[in-house]
């Protein structure tokens, strides 16, 4: 064969091998449903795509804000996003209402459920709850699982009367009177502590009875079954950044900031560190981040069956998957700052 045409076949495989290979394909678009507005618990997603772990994987992320666990399993269920943050006791609830949703990875191994008021109204714990208003978003997962708090506690869930605010008006609502209560998530525990200082009261719903798992990655089963590469990639990404961040916090709280406007730089590395706690339990730091234990997610749909309801029983098992996260990755122990 002549030379020259040898040179030239061996660059036209080079050429259409580029053409052929991953960056010729166009990055997979890739919508995540937060379940709030940006914070510190959101701090690794904003990581891994400031640092391009993602786009290294072809995977084009788009990290939406959302008002409550309820909007962003609606969203991921009809497939608006494939990708969402949701409690895990309201997906539990929701796949019992037909919600076409899968739990992927684990973010919280404890709740972060809690609520506040001012001890200057009165109010000393839960039993003072009856006949007063607690403002919460429309989708806030607590008002969802209020039943359960509120049976385990002797009262009755229709006492209370729930008023519709914004996420960020629940401080003002409080201040100002116009609600009794409101719901918080626990890595904000600092900011609320400042903002009310001695006249803030707190229930910890973990110590009142009601542990289930918080916060989870949940994927559209549709979306799962048809994309099973890129949820692969983008779970063991996401559960990869969560366990840096959990080391190495200043990095992801730099990049969420210079994404997300707004933000106080000092308090996301606290919501984050306090995030840190919610993450770190024996499972966590044995079978892997963001691992799922069989017997507590019997647990907590017996929790949601009993308090809340299921509409359509089901298999527990098939509302949950571990088998796209990486056992290597563990988590740390994490202590409160």
């Amino acid at each position: 064969m002549n030379p020259s045409l040898t040179v030239v076949i061996a660059l036209a495989a080079v050429v259409l091998g580029a053409l052929t290979g991953p960056s010729a394909h166009a990055a997979e678009k890739l919508e995540v449903a937060l379940n709030w507005v940006a914070g510190g618990d959101h701090a690794p997603l904003y990581f891994a795509k400031k640092t391009g772990l993602y786009s290294k994987a072809g995977i084009d992320v788009d990290l939406q804000a959302g008002k409550g666990s309820v909007g962003s399993i609606q969203r991921v269920s009809v497939g608006n996003s494939p990708i969402g943050l949701a409690d895990m006791a309201v997906v539990l609830s929701a796949v019992g209402k037909g919600a076409n949703v899968t739990a992927i990875f684990d973010i919280y191994a404890n709740t972060a459920l809690g609520m506040y008021w001012l001890k200057s109204s009165g109010i000393t714990g839960v039993k003072d709850f009856p006949g007063k208003r607690i403002g919460v978003p429309a989708g806030d997962a607590q008002r969802a699982l209020w039943p359960a708090l509120a049976k385990l506690n002797g009262i009755d869930p229709n006492s209370v009367t729930w008023v519709n605010i914004d996420p960020n008006g629940k401080l003002a609502g409080l201040k100002s009177k116009g609600i009794d209560i409101t719901t918080n998530f626990y890595n904000l525990h600092k900011v609320m502590s400042r903002e009310l200082g001695d006249d803030m009261g707190f229930l910890s719903w973990q110590k009142a009875g009601v542990n289930p798992y918080g916060l989870a990655v949940i994927a559209n089963r549709d979306f799962l079954a048809s994309k099973r590469e890129v949820v692969a990639q983008f779970t063991k990404i996401t559960q990869r950044a969560y366990a840096e961040c959990a080391k190495t916090p200043q990095p992801c709280i730099d990049a969420l900031v210079e994404s997300a406007s707004g933000l106080n730089a000092a308090d996301q590395l606290v919501n984050w560190q306090l995030t840190a706690v919610l993450m770190s339990d024996a499972v966590s730091r044995s079978a892997g981040l963001g691992w799922f234990d069989p017997k507590r997610m019997e647990n907590d749909y017996q929790l949601v069956s009993t308090y809340i309801g299921i509409d359509k029983p089901f298999d527990v098992k098939t509302a949950y998957t571990n088998q796209f996260l990486d056992p290597s990755i563990k988590m740390i122990e994490a202590r409160e700052p």
